[in-house]
């Protein structure tokens, strides 16, 4: 019989990954959170005090929290336990509670580090609660989403969010170093292709030390792999990103920022990294569309117009070729001058609708289609605006109650410039007959 199964095959031990093997032991060796771990950091005065409380971790995967809230529960003296909201339900919950509560009998506290938090529902968040008042747990929850946006109120009323920063170039540096002292040889790289190793990382420890992992066991001896080759050898990595979740909305309001700000290069960067993850370019599109006529408006309408033609040029096109008509409509918008002017005209047009709306429009501007409605003098005192001089009358269209406002005031920028000369043409006139 083949020996696969025999006792020795079952003792040998399966090789650990890199990043397991190089899991921080101590909270001062965990790279890139100095603002929550360093001499001043949040964490470190929460470990001084002597009392940890409930906590929220905060940030990108890769950045150290399962092994922080590890480290906290050996700092703290209380024993770690760990569920993961992937994997756990209502029952798996009510026996790591009543567990908890049989350590604190005890006299020995529990920290509960929860794994992917985010995704219980609110009643499984609710269900903490009264274990988290009565001190039977200090809960330690990980997400990667924004608690603000994707945990109960009351669980974070009892509870600090603590944010975790992507690594910086410094600190990915630092774990490749780490990784090389543990393996006892350098990475087969040459300047530019750990440069461009550290990119890929994407500020994800765990991600660099699986890429470094990869590099090692596909280099020949003696082989050095040079940008080009690397990115052979490991492919490239997905970007982080959720269309349904924070980074959806983290790149489309930066992109409209920059827009908004004239930055068509920091535009193309959020355009091209969007779609790059796949996101919908029909959604972009539309999104092109709401910067045209928000941002830019009638300082240029023709950003309307080739914003929308982008749309259609995408529509005829398709991916990949779309994608340049929907670049080249961010580049126009962005470089077009801005006004916001239309915009908050609307805004203070729905607000006084919203105030007056049942206030009647002057008899003079409304049809009056049945004797009863002329008789009551519906239409009476109108002047055909092609029949006066200048095709205008200068009349007042305005409800009585209400009286003249200025809701429009153009923008000295742009082709709205030529709109503010026109209205003040028009209100000299207003002003000579009356109106």
């Amino acid at each position: 019989m083949s020996n696969l199964f025999s006792a020795a095959g079952l003792e040998k031990e399966t090789p650990r990954p890199l990043a397991d093997r190089l899991r921080p032991r101590h909270l001062r060796d965990v790279a890139g959170q100095d603002h929550l771990l360093g001499e001043d950091g949040a964490l470190t005065r929460l470990i001084e005090s002597g009392s940890l409380g409930s906590l929220i971790f905060w940030g990108p995967p890769g950045t150290g929290k399962t092994t922080v809230a590890r480290l906290l529960a050996g700092a703290a003296q209380m024993e770690f336990a760990q569920i993961s909201a992937i994997f756990s339900g209502v029952a798996d919950l009510k026996k790591t509670f009543e567990e908890a509560r049989k350590r604190r009998a005890a006299g020995r506290p529990t920290l509960l580090f929860v794994d992917e938090i985010h995704r219980f529902n609110r009643a499984q968040q609710d269900s903490f609660l009264p274990v988290m008042e009565d001190g039977t747990i200090t809960l330690v929850g990980a997400t990667t989403e924004n608690p603000s946006f994707e945990l109960n109120a009351a669980l974070l009323s009892r509870a600090r969010v603590m944010t975790f920063r992507a690594l910086d170039e410094a600190a990915i540096a630092k774990l490749l170093a780490r990784a090389e002292e543990a393996q006892a040889q350098p990475l087969p790289l040459d300047g530019d292709a750990r440069a461009a190793l550290v990119r890929m990382a994407d500020g994800d420890g765990r991600a660099c030390l699986t890429l470094a992992e990869e590099i090692w066991r596909a280099a020949r001896p003696g082989e050095t792999f040079d940008a080009a080759r690397l990115s052979d050898i490991v492919q490239r990595r997905a970007p982080i990103y959720d269309k349904a979740q924070e980074g959806h909305y983290n790149l489309i309001s930066a992109l409209h920022k920059c827009v908004r700000g004239s930055d068509p290069d920091a535009a193309l960067y959020y355009l091209a990294r969007m779609l790059e993850a796949g996101e919908d370019p029909l959604f972009l599109c539309r999104r092109v569309v709401r910067m045209a006529v928000e941002d830019v408006g009638l300082a240029d309408p023709q950003a309307l117009v080739v914003a929308n033609a982008a749309k259609e040029a995408y529509d005829f096109l398709g991916s990949p070729e779309g994608e340049l008509a929907l670049a080249q409509a961010v580049i126009y918008v962005a470089a077009a001058p801005k006004s916001n002017a239309a915009y908050k005209a609307y805004k203070a047009a729905r607000r006084l609708a919203a105030e007056h709306g049942s206030v009647m429009p002057p008899k003079a501007i409304l049809n009056a289609p049945t004797k009863m409605m002329r008789e009551e003098g519906y239409g009476e005192g109108y002047r055909y605006d092609h029949d006066e001089p200048d095709a205008f009358s200068g009349q007042n269209y305005w409800p009585e109650k209400i009286g003249r406002r200025a809701l429009y005031e153009p923008a000295e920028r742009g082709f709205e410039r030529e709109i503010g000369k026109r209205l003040e043409y028009w209100s000299k006139l207003r002003r000579e007959r009356g109106g």
